[in-house]
């Protein structure tokens, strides 16, 4: 991928001077018991600073997503040990904690004050990311933190990187294509060497008419736009991140990308493979449900999203209408008898002291035959 190939060390990072300039003055001073902050919109190298400079040191690099913990205790077993242990060959370590405002929104499972004791207590430096630090439900974290703004990339440092590129790899593109290419990216640099290999896979020249695939970035996209970028491309790391900031969760994500397969792949084998990859997402889904075990997200989402993306062997330059989901649509039809249904079932269990599950399942196919 080229956002790895061409990932910058510390003395090429593009219109960040001031925030690399704090984070090596803060590392250098580092003592327990404050961490730093990293705020600043997607693709502005937050993660990639410390990844940088972590391979640059030969320091171990633990990267955690605040998303993945569920509680005060799942953070606890996670983090707490290995924040506390030397590395085993004697190494500097660093932990990265991304996206820690998703996890803000659960304070009554204690994940903030779980993170606020791990800062006291680790032995190692530890920063956090976030888009808004100054979200009422960071207040008492800030107080741990260093702040540290990474802004937003003009388009002349976009367009400026994408030529480098284009040069490296040997693609004619016109300047006024690299300008378009900045100027969709709003900012994001790392969206923006996306959406160049995307549409450069197996070109040496871009034309104009390379560009009618892309659509344009918004904060919070639709399911729409995302579902065109997810099979369009044939590379997995844009198609996973082309539901990231789609205000929906996954599962529901799981079936629009689900419904919308056949009206997209015309190739029976693409189908057949982007089908039996789903199949295997959705294995991930039912254990996730059955065990609560949170983790499985990741491999669900990469094979939902990457895996039905490089199925198929050729991009389709079609328009393609995408459908509503069926079974939501059965479900949206039923909410208001399902939803009958489950308090009735909680009358009964409380009379028969039992779950609802175990009524539902054992003695719901004979009460249903009467008029209860």
């Amino acid at each position: 991928m080229w956002i790895v190939k061409y990932k910058p060390n510390l003395s090429e990072y593009v219109n960040q001077k001031e925030a690399v300039e704090k984070f090596l003055k803060w590392i250098k001073n580092w003592k327990q018991g404050k961490a730093l902050l990293f705020y600043g919109p997607p693709g502005t190298g937050k993660t990639c600073l410390i990844e940088t400079f972590s391979k640059e040191k030969n320091w171990d690099f633990i990267e955690l997503n605040a998303s993945d913990f569920r509680d005060r205790k799942q953070i606890e077993e996670i983090l707490g040990q290995s924040m506390k242990q030397s590395s085993l060959f004697g190494r500097g370590k660093i932990f990265l904690i991304d996206e820690i405002d998703g996890l803000a929104g659960r304070e009554d499972l204690g994940g903030v004050s779980a993170i606020i004791k791990i800062i006291k207590e680790s032995r190692f430096p530890v920063v956090l990311t976030c888009n808004n630090p100054y979200d009422s439900k960071l207040r008492s974290l800030r107080e741990y933190c260093q702040l540290v703004q990474f802004k937003k990339f003009s388009v002349y440092d976009i367009e400026k990187r994408l030529k480098q590129i284009a040069d490296n790899e040997g693609i004619k593109i016109d300047k006024e294509i690299l300008q378009q290419l900045a100027k969709r990216a709003e900012g994001d640099l790392r969206a923006a060497i996306i959406d160049f290999e995307s549409i450069s896979h197996g070109k040496k020249e871009i034309q104009q008419s390379d560009l009618e695939v892309l659509s344009y970035r918004e904060r919070e996209q639709s399911i729409f736009n995302a579902l065109t970028i997810l099979f369009k491309t044939k590379s997995a790391l844009v198609a996973k991140l082309a539901i990231n900031n789609v205000d929906k969760d996954p599962e529901e994500i799981f079936w629009w990308i689900e419904n919308n397969i056949a009206h997209e792949y015309e190739n029976p084998e693409e189908i057949a493979k982007a089908y039996d990859i789903l199949s295997k997402a959705d294995l991930f889904r039912q254990r996730i449900k059955s065990r609560q075990n949170w983790k499985f997200l990741a491999y669900m989402v990469d094979l939902m999203t990457g895996g039905v993306a490089t199925a198929k062997k050729e991009m389709y330059k079609k328009f393609t209408r995408y459908q509503y989901p069926n079974n939501l649509i059965i479900l949206g039809e039923s909410k208001f008898e399902r939803k009958e249904e489950r308090e009735k079932l909680l009358e009964l269990s409380q009379n028969l002291h039992c779950s609802t599950r175990k009524l539902k399942k054992e003695f719901l196919p004979f009460l249903s035959m009467f008029d209860y």
